[in-house]
């Protein structure tokens, strides 16, 4: 292995290992781990699709961890909404695989920066969940299909590419219905693992994964979220999501000055 192949793999590493980390804390680890795969030469539409198989365990372990906030009721309304995260999810990749390298790579700046402003509203969007779930009415199924009509609207975005989604998920949620915070997670995690595992399946068929970058990236994401989680407690996660909307910006702007409007 060159010098060069070390430092790319060590670049990977690092931005897996600290893309996990903020993952465990405040989301928002697409912002490094994204870019890292486009520095070290993989095309744009297979950076995408690494950089979902490489992140993906972690969001699946995260939804088998709540599991147990479901009660039957919320499984009977789940079931329309994961209908919905599937076909979105491989519509999504399939408009991605679709799409031509070029065009993908001018999109990137618009991308990053509406997940970047996603992210930054994810302040206000909790506030807007916390007061509204605090007067909801009872769910019902007519709801539960709107709702998963817009859940399919972000399952394609997840399948496309994803950065920002589990906020619009939180907003979909709370107009739904549902009153409990962890519930909403549990919906959340589960929802957008299904949406990105079958939007990896696509990848897969398609060959359009770096098995090399995302294996090591997998581990590195694994070690972050472990240690993350492990010290998030010591960190204040508001800073972290300072940090993160920092990167987002920041790569937002290198990319619109490298590639243009």
């Amino acid at each position: 292995m060159g010098s060069h192949a070390i430092h790319h793999a060590l670049l990977l590493l690092s931005a897996a290992v600290a893309g996990g980390a903020i993952n465990s804390v405040a989301g928002g680890g697409s912002f490094l781990c994204f870019p890292a795969l486009l520095f070290t030469g993989i095309p744009p539409v297979n950076a995408n699709a690494t950089n979902t198989m490489a992140l993906w365990p972690g969001t699946v372990a995260s939804a088998s961890a709540y599991r147990h906030r479901l009660t039957g009721e919320d499984r009977k309304f789940l079931l329309p909404l994961i209908a919905a995260a599937v076909t979105g999810g491989l519509l999504g990749a399939t408009i991605l695989l679709r799409t031509p390298q070029k065009s993908f790579l001018h999109l990137i700046p618009y991308l990053l920066t509406g997940a970047t402003l996603i992210f930054a509203a994810s302040g206000r969007i909790g506030s807007f969940v916390r007061s509204y779930t605090g007067h909801t009415h009872k769910r019902t199924m007519k709801a539960v299909w709107v709702a998963a009509a817009v859940e399919l609207v972000i399952a394609t975005y997840i399948g496309f590419f994803g950065a920002g989604a589990g906020i619009l998920m939180l907003a979909m949620l709370a107009i739904l219905g549902i009153e409990s915070i962890h519930t909403m997670n549990a919906y959340k995690t589960i929802l957008g693992s299904i949406g990105n595992g079958i939007a990896i399946v696509a990848f897969i068929v398609r060959g359009a994964i770096y098995w090399p970058q995302a294996i090591l990236m997998l581990v590195g994401a694994i070690l972050g979220g472990y240690f993350g989680a492990h010290y998030a407690q010591k960190v204040n996660p508001q800073y972290v999501r300072y940090i993160v909307i920092a990167i987002g910006a920041a790569m937002s702007v290198y990319f619109f000055r490298t590639i243009g409007f």
